[in-house]
């Protein structure tokens, strides 16, 4: 139940987000909120992450249904058990249906997120993209924070059994 319900709240807040950006703002309009760090800015984006592939919609719209089905169906082998993997499949699972949402519907992503630093500038992204890197974040730290599992005791008929 907590992979769905993250999910939900993921692409909900995602969508309406990127609503109300599209409805307030023109294209490429900014507005600083923290001046010289952080601003709303409305960008469409037709690629990937820092518009990698651009143009490049329905490659990239049937990537993301694969990974969405991959994960849905691989989720046992390719999570451990735990509630922090559980929490990750959902942010994964709901920043991909909100991006490809963007992608299905309008032929681009909205991105809206535009921080700056000094004289470095961060390429915008949306919540989903944030839900689906908080998400692989979680899912390596948990892995790599993870106790490793017992070993298995030898079995009697292993070449490693000393012959009587």
């Amino acid at each position: 139940m907590t992979p769905l319900l993250v999910a939900l709240c993921v692409i909900l807040l995602d969508q309406a987000a990127k609503e109300w950006v599209r409805g307030a703002f023109a294209l490429h309009e900014s507005v600083p909120l923290i001046p010289g760090f952080f601003n709303l800015t409305y960008i469409r984006n037709t690629g990937a992450a820092w518009g990698m592939f651009s143009g490049q919609n329905l490659a990239l719209s049937l990537l993301a249904f694969a990974m969405l089905v991959a994960l849905v169906l691989f989720r046992r082998k390719i999570l451990p058990p735990g509630k922090p993997h559980r929490v990750a499949l959902g942010l994964l699972c709901g920043g991909i249906v909100g991006n490809l949402f963007d992608r299905l519907r309008l032929d681009y992503v909205v991105d809206y997120l535009d921080f700056h630093f000094r004289t470095s500038h961060f390429p915008a992204f949306n919540v989903a993209d944030a839900a689906i890197c908080v998400g692989v974040g979680i899912y390596i730290l948990g892995t790599l924070l993870a106790k490793p599992a017992a070993p298995l005791p030898p079995c009697w008929d292993s070449p490693e059994k000393p012959a009587p």
